[in-house]
């Protein structure tokens, strides 16, 4: 998503702040008030916006695009990367203050192919959410598919076995 996008997709804007900006949109960090807010691959966030995502953080406030008013939240941020933020930070890649600010509670998860004793789990979970989605009714999973599964690396991670299974 282009920064400009991203930024009114987090923070909202006010209504003629930029071309097709009809109306009033409320950002993400104003829904997640009270709440939790998920950023995905934070270390795709473009360096010019990391200033006003660490003071919507570090702040807990934040003013729409196009707007002059500061708006209150509070939220939890949860952020995820498969990248090296550490690593970014050195290179000048990802700021250094934003790094520190969401590296609080680190969690490392292995990806899916050092972690195979999750697999059979995941998959039965993911094929009873996809069929009870197409109204389907799978009561088992043969064992030879399960070790199947097992045996593959899944490069793409669980979002691969996902899909693979859907």
């Amino acid at each position: 998503i282009p920064a400009t996008l991203l930024e009114s997709e987090l923070f909202g804007h006010e209504k003629g702040s930029f071309t097709g900006a009809f109306a009033q949109k409320i950002g993400r960090f104003e829904m997640a008030h009270k709440g939790t807010l998920f950023l995905d691959e934070i270390a795709e966030m473009p360096l010019e916006l990391q200033p006003k995502l660490l003071r919507a953080i570090q702040e807990q406030e934040l003013e729409r695009v196009g707007g002059n008013r500061t708006i209150h939240v509070d939220i939890r941020i949860i952020a995820a990367t498969n990248r090296n933020l550490k690593q970014m930070v050195e290179e000048g890649k990802f700021r250094s203050d934003l790094y520190y600010r969401l590296h609080v509670f680190p969690l490392n998860v292995p990806p899916l192919r050092e972690r195979r004793g999750d697999i059979p789990l995941l998959t039965r979970y993911f094929v009873q959410k996809h069929a009870q989605r197409m109204g389907r009714n799978i009561e088992s999973i043969p064992t030879s598919t399960l070790d199947a599964l097992t045996r593959y690396d899944w490069p793409g991670n669980i979002r691969e076995l996902q899909n693979v299974l859907e």
